[in-house]
Order: C-alpha cells, then sequence, then structure tokens
C-alpha cells in the first residue's frame, strides 16, 4: 500500500498488502532484537523520558512505561481538531510507520488501518499545545486506541472503549516502544503543511481570477501586465503570464491613464504567494524523508532524533499566512474601487437603484471585518520558546500553531474572495456585455452561485455558498473554467 497525498481528502478504504505486511515483520523483529541487547539503554522504553530519562525501568515497569507515556500526558482540551483534519493527522502517522525507521509490530500499522477504515475519530486538542513536540495532542489520539479518552461521533464525545466495542474492536496492547513511536515526531504539523498548502494554492488561483476581473472592468491599461515586466523572477513571469491569458488586450477605459494601485501591484503580491506556499510545499516534501521517531531505528541501532523539532514547517506556514494576510489587503482594497463610481464609471455602490437600494457596500463591510481578523494572525506563531520540564525542553517549535494559524487565514480569506467575486460579477452585468474572452467562463461561474443584484436582498446565505464552490472541486483554476 502506498499512502499519497490525495488520502489526505478521501476517504477510499486502505488495504495493507501481503508483501508490506512482511515487511514490517521482519524490521519489527529486528527492533525487538536490538531492544533485548543487554546494557544498551533505549530513551522511552527502558528509561523514563524528558527530565526522567536518566531513571532505568525494570521488566515490570517497562511492561507498563508504553500506556503510561499515552496516559499521564493526555492534558489537553476542546475545541477539537475537524473529523477531516485528524484522518489526514492518522494518515500521516500511519505513512511514518511504514517507513523502516518506525520499526512498530504490524498489527498496530493493521489497527491504525482499521480505524482510518472504519471512521474511528479521536479528540485531539487543537490548542494548549506547549510541548517540544505534540506530544499532548498524539497521546490524546492515540491513548483512544487503548479505549482511553474520547472520540467524536457525529461531534459527540463518548468514551472510546465505546467506540471500539461498536465497531467489534478490542482495545490494542501495546508492544515494546510503540507507545512511544505512537507520540514522538511531528505529524500534526505535517498534516496542516499539507492541507493548509493545498488551501493557500486555491486561493492563489482565486485571486488570479478576482485580480483579472477587476482589470476588466476597471479598463486597466495592460502594458503593466506585460511578462517582460517580471525580469527573471519566474513567479511574477507566470502571473503575468496567466492575467495576460485572462484579460489579453481588453478595452481600456477611456481616459484612465493608471489603474489603481491595488489592481497593479496584485500580480507581486501573487507572486510571492506563490514563491512562500511552494517553498512550503517543498519542506513538507523533504519531512517525509526523514525519521521522526525518537528514537528512530537506523541501520539496527536507536538514534535520538528531533523530528519533534518542526520549526522550519512552522515558519514557512507563517510566512504563508503572511503573504495571504497581504493578498487580503490588496483584495479588499480592490472591491472598495469596484464599488467607486469614480474608478468604474458605474452606478454608485454597484445598485441600479442608487438611494433607495444600498447594492454591494455591505459585501465590502463584510471584507473588511474579515481582513481585520485576518490581520491579526499575520504575528508568527512559531516563534517564543518557554522553559518546560525543568529545563530538559527549553526550546518549542509550535509548528502546530503555525498549522492552526495558516487554516485560519485561508478561512478569512476565501470569504474576503467570495466579496470580491461576487462585487466584480456584479459590476460587469451592469456594465452590460460578457467581458473579456478569457473571463466569461468565471463570470458565468460566479452567477451559478450568486446571480447578479437587481434588488437588496440578503447576501450572506450566497457568500457562504460561494466561499465553499471556491473551497470545493467546483473551481480549478481560472483559465480553465466553463
Amino acid at each position: 500500500m502506498i499512502v499519497s497525498d490525495s488520502e489526505f481528502a478521501d476517504s477510499e478504504r486502505l488495504v495493507l498488502d501481503k508483501p508490506l505486511v512482511a515487511a514490517l515483520r521482519r524490521r519489527r523483529n529486528e527492533v525487538l532484537t536490538a531492544l533485548a541487547r543487554p546494557g544498551e539503554p533505549v530513551y522511552g522504553v527502558t528509561t523514563g523520558m524528558g527530565r526522567l530519562v536518566g531513571v532505568a525501568l525494570d521488566a515490570d515497569q517497562q511492561a507498563e512505561h508504553q500506556r503510561n507515556l499515552l496516559v499521564g500526558r493526555a492534558v489537553g482540551g476542546p475545541p477539537w481538531l475537524p473529523p477531516e483534519d485528524v484522518r489526514a493527522l492518522l494518515v500521516v502517522r500511519l505513512r511514518d510507520f511504514l517507513r523502516p525507521w518506525a520499526g512498530v509490530s504490524a498489527e498496530l500499522v493493521q489497527f491504525l488501518v482499521d480505524r482510518l477504515n472504519d471512521g474511528f475519530t479521536p479528540a485531539v486538542p487543537r490548542s494548549g499545545l506547549g510541548s517540544s513536540g505534540e506530544i499532548i495532542a498524539l497521546t490524546h489520539a492515540f491513548q483512544t486506541f487503548l479505549g482511553l479518552g474520547t472520540v467524536l461521533e457525529d461531534g459527540v464525545e463518548v468514551p472510546a472503549a465505546s467506540a471500539l466495542a461498536a465497531r467489534g474492536a478490542e482495545p490494542y496492547v501495546l508492544g515494546p516502544k510503540e507507545g512511544a513511536s505512537l507520540i514522538q515526531g511531528s505529524p500534526l504539523a505535517v498534516m496542516h503543511a499539507g492541507r493548509g498548502w493545498a488551501e493557500a494554492r486555491r486561493l492563489i488561483a482565486l485571486q488570479t481570477l478576482t485580480a483579472a476581473m477587476a482589470i476588466d472592468v476597471l479598463g486597466a491599461p495592460r502594458a503593466v501586465f506585460s511578462p517582460v515586466m517580471a525580469g527573471g523572477d519566474d513567479h511574477l513571469r507566470a502571473v503575468l503570464d496567466e492575467l495576460t491569458e485572462l484579460v489579453g488586450t481588453g478595452p481600456v477605459r477611456s481616459g484612465v491613464v493608471q489603474a489603481p494601485l491595488s489592481v497593479r501591484v496584485a500580480p507581486r503580491a501573487l507572486a510571492h504567494a506563490s514563491r512562500v506556499n511552494g517553498e512550503l510545499h517543498e519542506t513538507r516534501r523533504r519531512w517525509e524523508t526523514m525519521p521522526g521517531d525518537s528514537p528512530s531505528f537506523v541501520d539496527g541501532a536507536f538514534v535520538p532524533g528531533t523530528g519533534y523539532h518542526a520549526v522550519d514547517l512552522g515558519l514557512r506556514m507563517d510566512a504563508v499566512t503572511a503573504a495571504l494576510v497581504h493578498l487580503g489587503e490588496v483584495s479588499v482594497q480592490r472591491t472598495h474601487r469596484l464599488l467607486d463610481e469614480r474608478f468604474s464609471g458605474l452606478p454608485p455602490q454597484l445598485t441600479a437603484d442608487p438611494g433607495p437600494r444600498a447594492g454591494l457596500v455591505p459585501l465590502h463591510k463584510r471584507a473588511a471585518g474579515e481582513l481585520h481578523a485576518l490581520r491579526r494572525l499575520a504575528t508568527p506563531a512559531t516563534l517564543g520558546s518557554i522553559d518546560t520540564s525543568a529545563g530538559q525542553e527549553d526550546v518549542q517549535a509550535f509548528a502546530s500553531a503555525a498549522g492552526e494559524q495558516l487554516r485560519a487565514a485561508a478561512g478569512h480569506l476565501f470569504a474576503i474572495t467570495a466579496c470580491e467575486l461576487i462585487t466584480a460579477s456584479q459590476a460587469r452585468y451592469l456594465a452590460g456585455g460578457s467581458g473579456v474572452a478569457g473571463l466569461r467562463a468565471g463570470y458565468r461561474w460566479v452567477r451559478s452561485v450568486v446571480p447578479p443584484v437587481d434588488e437588496d436582498r440578503s447576501l450572506g446565505p450566497e457568500v457562504e455558498r460561494l466561499v465553499a464552490a471556491c473551497r470545493s472541486a467546483d473551481f480549478a483554476d481560472p483559465a480553465t473554467l466553463g
């Protein structure tokens, strides 16, 4: 079985094939043989963890220790991760366990696959994760395999033991080192990096569409968008090429020498967002090649690792968040310009009956509120280490917090983008005509979700429908809408 990126989102049934099971059993035997070697302490297996690493465990203590690792550190609470994120987290952990350095049993891997297949959803905390790695979140996730803690059933917490019994599954009994392996590494940050990257990529494509619509509706001069202006910046050139394909050499509004700054600088904002989002993607790919367990089983020996310190993922997610904030600032300003008759030449506030009807100005106010919330997410979450464990753990990455901020930022930018799409579609409707050829499918797509506004109506539900369409497969790419 190969666990691919597509499995972050789908619910396909997973199956372990026989060669893979055989490989897992061989590696597990090697791990057990290495653990049986006398006189070689193994962190978290024959010793305590953290500051208690110097405490040697006897045979009876070792038998209890793996279970205890998943109990005493489960100090988190709600809000919980949404079910789709929990599934993605479990998939990342499964991918980790298929690597040669994990050395967990085939039985544990099969138990994990079974829980993915039967929709088992542990209650995993989203915040309050102050450990050097992700131990608090992961203990909540995986103590449920032992019948401890709670899981989510239709949004309601139920005891994990009951959920297992309802599936005809016995609680899992941990073998040597398996408890330690379940709570090591940074699968929560890797999950956020994968899902956040995908959301940001979609937003960059949507913001390219909104920028093109603003160019079209405002009749902006096209010369500033010439690909030659990119010089040696490949990301900027790609954006300018796409905008040129969408808006072509459409008509320029009479008397307009320069479009508003928010229209002219959009390609640079988009290029920067694309660049840092690509760096996040490459960093996540590198993480898939590195041992995440600590200690990892490498070349027959147990080697301490630092897979719990996902600072590079966290800082890159912080960078993508900042780029999305800037896209939001530019988008809200473009929306304001679209509503202003001085720039559009259209009726004020894009209403056919100015005065008795408000038009779309309230949409801009919604976007301004979303931007206010979005800006507060720009402070890096990854920075701010705190001394814990009496100095044994004196640096944290807080990468999962950076992931939460990135995902929250994406949510606000989806709303801002929907507001601008509706505004641009309304402007094109009032201006008459179907717009430049490259955007006609885009206008049709927006209007299929939010029809033109001839009379004031409650647009809140329609904004939410368009946000859902923006997030879903209903939207592919500006150049391929149809």
